[in-house]
């Protein structure tokens, strides 16, 4: 019991430590903790003018938290000067207000919801920031690796893993302990007490682990020695069991069915859809690069045995995900997730080749390179969202121009419908242009073109989806449509009426001119079909299953691996009969198919059903 409590309270006193130890990390980790109470407390949603400021704040705390654990661990490891710690600090409190001011000023983009319009963070600017923090962190990982002779970057790795596990386990214990004291309070004494209260104990929880995680990490400092640290780096008994005996033997099963599978392809062919390869590609990828480190200074057979297969294996698991890529880009060009599967494709294969030469003498290399090429995913030109969106729309010229549907910079409707092939292309390129955040597109381009008719309009025919995902060799199909975001004109009806397909079925009831209306949407437990009922003074005025309904969406959208933004026609349903008119608005509709049994699951979310007397 004295062993425990003595462990806890180092716990807490080494979280005490860390504000002197790292006072700009957890200074900036205070005040992301206050400002996101603040946004709690006053309930700002991303419609509120304030609500941009406070995610910039967010932003630049966040990334002045990871960045001063580098910047002093950098100085204190290498000079151990009060003057050099002073800079550190100076330094990362500069970098968090450059940031809040470059996001600020730059960072922003206009999202609008039909007439309203208000501002948000850019998707870019907002994966630039992780990058810097994800170099930050990296860059922490080195430095808490000094001097050599006590620590190594493999060690460092998992100390730094151990450090944020112990320190999530106690803040998951601090947040489920003050919030079942929080409930009790609720349940017994103060119904009326506001449900921010749990949201405050979360935020206050993560500041606290935060402190708890810097707070185990050892003293850094230049000519110190630190007992903790050699108790940090060490692996637990049921970690290396872990490691060796769990972890070690699936990766070595993994990497055999991937070689058969290789084997495979080159004899029959590419089976496996490209979502499926780059899922794969990134598994294998980063756990098994993952696993390499944290097996560095194993002794055994078994963890020796995977150091020098797995580089190997990886070298030909990536030469075959080389030629599902080339294939895929051949059918539609460059695209984010293809841009994606070349990044991780050329890290995973710099490295195995780095781990074959150099073994552990190459951590530090792999960490650099992962960090390069973070650094490229989001620069002007040739990061993710402007190199696809340049071979896309070149792309989509190239074929307009072959069509003659473009001329003069003004896009032509085709005279006569061009080939399949040519029509998918098309749909294909616009559907993904039309999609992305602040994208630098051709004056002629519209970005409502994802609407069927103004493509169709433009175009001159209509919108044919590609099949790039082997969709005839898959078992599952899905259509999924999400509403727009724009205006619905609902001057005409008298009622607005939420229905819920939460449950299995759903009543309300309005009380009109005629009497009273009950509303039931019904929905089969067995497929999730719905079907609405409506009832005036106790008899059945109107009865429809949404099957048809149905049937016509799985026409006009077939299966896509993506979620599709349908127009505001498509996903709207006009009722009649001789006592009202009705007007259903479907906020999400999918449609699952399982080829191998025949069986179709509907999901119909309703945004809202408008009803009018007659």
């Amino acid at each position: 019991m004295n062993n425990f409590t003595n462990s806890v309270s180092k716990i807490f006193k080494g979280a005490l430590t860390a504000f002197k130890t790292f006072p700009v990390s957890i200074g900036c980790a205070l005040a992301f903790a206050i400002v996101a109470i603040i946004r709690v407390r006053f309930e700002w949603v991303q419609q509120d003018p304030a609500s941009f400021l406070i995610d910039c704040i967010s932003w630049g705390l966040a990334l002045g938290a990871i960045f001063g654990l580098a910047a002093i661990t950098a100085v204190q490891s290498r000079y151990n000067k009060k003057k050099m710690f002073t800079i550190a600090n100076i330094l990362t409190i500069v970098i968090v207000a450059v940031t809040i001011l470059l996001l600020f000023f730059f960072g922003d983009t206009k999202f609008s919801t039909g007439e309203l319009g208000y501002t948000v963070m850019s998707s870019l600017s907002a994966a630039r920031v992780s990058v810097a923090i994800l170099i930050s962190l990296i860059a922490f990982i080195i430095f808490a690796s000094y001097p050599k002779d006590k620590s190594d970057f493999s060690q460092s790795f998992f100390m730094i893993q151990k450090s944020f596990f112990i320190a999530m386990l106690y803040g998951l214990v601090i947040m489920a302990g003050s919030s079942g004291v929080a409930g009790a309070i609720q349940a017994l004494l103060y119904p009326e007490m506001s449900g921010n209260v749990y949201a405050y104990i979360g935020t206050i929880s993560g500041f606290l682990a935060f402190t708890i995680f810097v707070g185990y990490l050892p003293d850094f400092r230049k000519g110190e020695s630190d007992a903790h640290r050699e108790v940090a780096q060490k692996h637990p008994r049921f970690i290396e069991v872990l490691f060796e005996y769990i972890m070690i033997p699936i990766m070595i099963a993994l990497t055999l069915v991937l070689l058969l599978w290789s084997g495979k392809t080159i004899m029959g062919g590419m089976k496996a859809s490209f979502m499926q390869l780059f899922g794969i590609a990134t598994a294998y990828t980063m756990f098994g690069l993952w696993l390499h480190l944290m097996v560095t200074h194993y002794k055994t057979g078994l963890a020796s045995f995977y150091r020098k297969v797995y580089p190997f294996a990886a070298v030909v698991i990536l030469a075959i995900e080389a030629r599902a890529l080339i294939i895929q880009i051949l059918k539609s060009n460059l695209k984010t997730t293809e841009y994606l599967f070349i990044v991780i494709w050329i890290i995973a294969l710099a490295s195995a080749v780095l781990l074959i030469i150099l073994n552990e003498k190459s951590h530090k290399m792999i960490a650099i390179l992962i960090c390069i090429m973070a650094i490229i995913t989001v620069l002007p030109v040739v990061g993710y969202r402007d190199l696809p969106v340049t071979m896309q729309v070149n792309r989509l010229e190239k074929l307009l121009n072959r069509e003659g549907m473009i001329e003069n910079n003004q896009l032509i409707p085709a005279k006569d419908e061009p080939d399949l092939e040519v029509r998918e292309s098309i749909s294909d390129a616009v559907n993904y242009l039309a999609y992305v955040q602040d994208a630098k597109l051709p004056i002629w381009f519209d970005p409502h073109f994802k609407e069927q008719t103004v493509f169709k309009d433009k175009f001159g025919f209509e919108q044919v989806w590609p099949n790039y995902e082997n969709l005839e060799n898959e078992v599952y199909l899905a259509s999924s449509l999400i509403l727009p975001s724009e205006g619905i004109d609902i001057s005409e009806y008298q009622w607005a009426i939420n229905l819920s397909q939460e449950k299995t079925e759903s009543e309300m009831l309005i009380k009109g001119n005629k009497g009273d209306y009950q509303f039931y949407w019904e929905i089969d437990q067995s497929k999730g079909l719905p079907t609405l009922k409506i009832l005036l003074n106790d008899k059945v005025i109107l009865e429809k299953s949404m099957q048809n309904y149905i049937d016509k969406i799985v026409k006009l959208y077939p299966a896509s691996s993506e979620d599709r933004i349908g127009t505001l026609k498509d996903m709207s349903l006009k009722l009649e009969t001789p006592e009202i008119k009705v007007l259903i608005v479907f906020r999400n509709i999918t449609i699952n198919t399982n080829r191998k049994n025949n069986e179709t699951q509907y999901w119909l979310e309703p945004n809202a059903l408008y009803m009018k007397e007659r």
